[in-house]
């Protein structure tokens, strides 16, 4: 089924999740100098203008990274978001929020020379804009399908693997084939940092996903999820959730921190819950 194309939704409110929390991992990961191999299963096209057809249509992203990009002085001092959104500002053309980067340039922003960089996408017209993008000389494109592509890729040369997973999950069958695939991923490189992005929907079929990776026999997870509203009270998505298996220490409370400054911004109804899925 090849019909999602993220553009649509950039910027939204899940996208800022999904990217403070993939931004907030990176910075640990960054403090030792030891090669790291970054796998995103799910890539799109890397880089969205907000003026584009698709972005413009739904405008998805004024209740999601233009609230954030409007009130940056008002969060300044709080520590994740003030590098992420300095970082946030060398992606536009000008001083103007015009473009919104989706997760290979927030990947591929801060690639040291003894990093990899593994980006898959299946839509063949988003592979194309993907492809098109000037990252790093360290990135490979990949036109297929990324869970299949993750595990065939295993285990890497680097000392250290860090996966991001992030289907559109149209099909039902998704949530179940993510589990799977990070169970067996696990098995084959037992200390990687994977981070699974899911859609909060009023059928709750993200269980699926949560119950099988504990069933599966991971042990720490750390769970991450932000709601808008409560189920039934909005149409379609009500929140965006996040689950880090071996999440770096002290990853938890710099996500709680950046997350409570940003709640006000989506009104008196929105929430953030960050804790342990399952602990050690």
């Amino acid at each position: 089924m090849l019909s999602y194309q993220h553009a649509y939704h950039a910027g939204n409110f899940a996208d800022v999740h999904k990217h403070l929390t993939l931004y907030a991992v990176g910075d640990y990961l960054l403090r030792k100098k030891t090669p790291i191999t970054y796998m995103d299963t799910h890539a799109g096209r890397g880089l969205y203008p907000l003026a584009a057809a698709e972005t413009a249509r739904l405008q998805e992203y004024q209740d999601g990274v233009a609230r954030l990009w409007e009130a940056r002085s008002r969060l300044a001092g709080t520590p994740l978001l003030d590098v992420w959104l300095a970082a946030l500002a060398e992606a536009q053309s000008g001083a103007s929020l015009d473009h919104y980067p989706g997760s290979p340039w927030w990947l591929s922003h801060r690639l040291r020379e003894q990093d990899q960089l593994r980006l898959f996408e299946l839509h063949p017209g988003e592979h194309e804009h993907l492809s098109g993008q000037a990252f790093a000389s360290r990135v490979r494109y990949v036109h297929g399908d990324g869970l299949a592509g993750l595990l065939s890729a295993l285990p890497v040369k680097t000392p250290r693997l860090c996966v991001l997973i992030d289907p559109s999950y149209e099909r039902k069958a998704e949530y179940e084939e993510v589990a799977e695939t990070v169970l067996l991923a696990m098995r084959k490189v037992r200390h990687a940092v994977v981070m699974i992005w899911y859609p909060l929907l009023p059928a709750g079929r993200h269980q699926v996903l949560l119950e099988s990776l504990r069933d599966g026999g991971l042990r720490k997870i750390w769970r991450s999820e932000l709601t808008l509203d409560d189920p039934g009270e909005r149409h379609g998505m009500y929140g965006s959730g996040m689950l880090v298996v071996n999440p770096p220490w002290g990853l938890g409370e710099r996500i709680n921190e950046a997350m409570g400054a940003l709640l006000p911004l989506w009104g008196p109804s929105a929430r953030h819950r960050g804790d342990w899925w399952v602990e050690e």
